[in-house]
């Protein structure tokens, strides 16, 4: 079925978050703009059921408006017009043979394709003290996944004077760094034995925790909240943290209660097919909330990529999706990490340079020349060049692997070739940065940057590059 905007075909997405933008614009972009102009305005083709107030934002960029640099304003995604956005609607229930779903108000909403993008949800973990009797979170506690709650944090700020941070992941330490910023004195307890425990090895999470507590936040690992009262909270080492602010960053999981009730194969997540199809074939999956594989991913990148797939997929492209590619950054002042890949789980041989006095620490895993996962922590002078390498699938040779970890900091992104990619979570090359007037037009035209940030510094170079190309002399 060749979902085309002349067959007036119904595409409802659950979910208001970055996926379904991504998915809602990618699907106009493909598809041909005449048949949608002569659409009554009433009739969308496109609808986004979101349950938040707020309109679409970029959850990553969260952490920044908590350390000032970024205003709320900014981290808004605009809905592409042809896309009818439902804001504070939820959905309670799908129903398959009507093709409906159904929202909390019991209205119904008809489709031809469903698209489930209901990313995830936080749980809490199990510390005595966090939930008074009433059902209410403990007032010092703040989750961090919303705008609403990253609104509530930000204004309990300038009331405390300390906090902790529950979860050494990549959100800890965001957060962590953010309140230190704002002049908070704040310590991260994180369960596992080192920080970022699911991306990085001990040595670079060492070199991790040396670096958050130069800049002056303390790192308690291998060491569990378990209760928390009017003393503070209390670690199951039995060091008890005084505290104005709790604020938690680990646990969660995919929102599949939905999709559970409608019949839909779950496991981890909502199962999908190489269309990213779940049992049904009307429904679609793509995001957190999504498995392929037996893998959850709960990156950006990949949610972006399944959205671009899904989108030529109901434009009626033949394709078909093999597993997400993995790239996580860590988007904190002063500290740098990139992961590609697995690294701590992916089969190779290992190249890795460490330098703990330096803050530094460089790992590459190849398997038959090619690099199939790595972690930069501490330089990302080359990380430009890695990940093309590692894009592309590059055999390098016997020498290539060290070269890249041991190379002098200099500035790849201004030699990288046209097709080469800067932006893993927009899919943006270095061509199309290079076609670009401006760091406002790249991110309106290409979203480079608009996702974990961290393609940021690659982007200007490749600008302040052709500012110079095109200086008289």
């Amino acid at each position: 079925m060749r979902l085309r905007g002349d067959d007036m075909s119904r595409i409802v997405i659950v979910g208001a978050g970055m996926a379904a933008v991504r998915l809602a614009e990618l699907i106009g972009s493909s598809a041909s703009r005449a048949p949608m102009a002569s659409r009554e305005a009433d009739d969308p083709r496109i609808t986004l059921l979101g349950d938040e107030p707020h309109p679409p934002y970029n959850r990553i960029l969260l952490s920044a408006v908590l350390e000032g640099t970024h205003s709320p304003d900014a981290l808004a995604m605009p809905v592409p017009p042809y896309a009818e956005l439902r804001l504070g609607t939820r959905v309670v229930e799908i129903h398959r043979e009507e093709q409906e779903v159904e929202l909390a108000d019991r209205s119904r909403v008809p489709y031809d394709r469903l698209v489930l993008a209901t990313g995830s949800i936080p749980t809490l973990p199990p510390i005595r003290g966090l939930v008074r009797v009433d059902g209410r979170l403990h007032e010092k506690v703040h989750a961090f996944r919303t705008l609403a709650d990253c609104q509530r944090l930000d204004a309990a700020v300038p009331r405390a004077r300390n906090a902790v941070v529950v979860g050494g992941g990549l959100l800890g330490l965001q957060v962590a760094r953010a309140l230190s910023i704002r002049g908070i004195a704040t310590e991260v307890v994180e369960g596992g034995e080192h920080l970022l425990r699911s991306q990085v090895g001990a040595r670079a999470g060492a070199i991790l925790a040396r670096d958050l507590e130069r800049l002056g936040t303390t790192v308690y690992t291998g060491a569990r909240a378990v209760r928390l009262d009017d003393r503070g909270l209390t670690l199951d080492n039995g060091v008890t943290l005084g505290t104005d602010l709790v604020v938690l960053t680990a646990g969660g999981r995919p929102s599949t209660a939905l999709a559970r009730r409608a019949g839909l194969d779950v496991r981890r997540g909502i199962v999908v097919d190489h269309q990213l199809r779940t049992n049904d074939e009307h429904i679609h999956a793509i995001g957190d909330c999504a498995q392929h594989g037996g893998q959850v991913t709960g990156f950006v990148p990949p949610a972006w990529e399944q959205a671009g797939l899904l989108a030529r997929h109901l434009n009626g492209e033949d394709v078909s999706y093999d597993g997400a590619r993995t790239v996580a950054r860590l988007r904190a002042t002063d500290l740098d990490v990139a992961v590609l890949g697995d690294p701590e789980k992916a089969e190779g041989q290992v190249v890795e340079v460490s330098n703990p006095i330096a803050g530094s620490h460089r790992k590459l895993v190849v398997r038959d020349g090619v690099i199939v996962a790595a972690t930069l922590v501490g330089d990302l002078s080359r990380i430009g060049l890695i990940t093309q390498h590692y894009d592309r699938a590059t055999v390098l040779g016997p020498r290539e692997p060290g070269d890249l970890l041991m190379a002098e900091r200099t500035a790849p992104p201004l030699a990288l070739p046209d097709d080469a990619e800067v932006c893993a979570c927009a899919g943006v090359t270095a061509g199309r940065i290079r076609a670009c007037s401006s760091l406002e037009d790249v991110t309106t035209t290409t979203r480079a940057t608009t996702g974990c940030g961290g393609c940021a510094d690659a982007v200007r170079s490749l600008l302040a590059a052709r500012s110079l190309e095109g200086t008289p002399r």
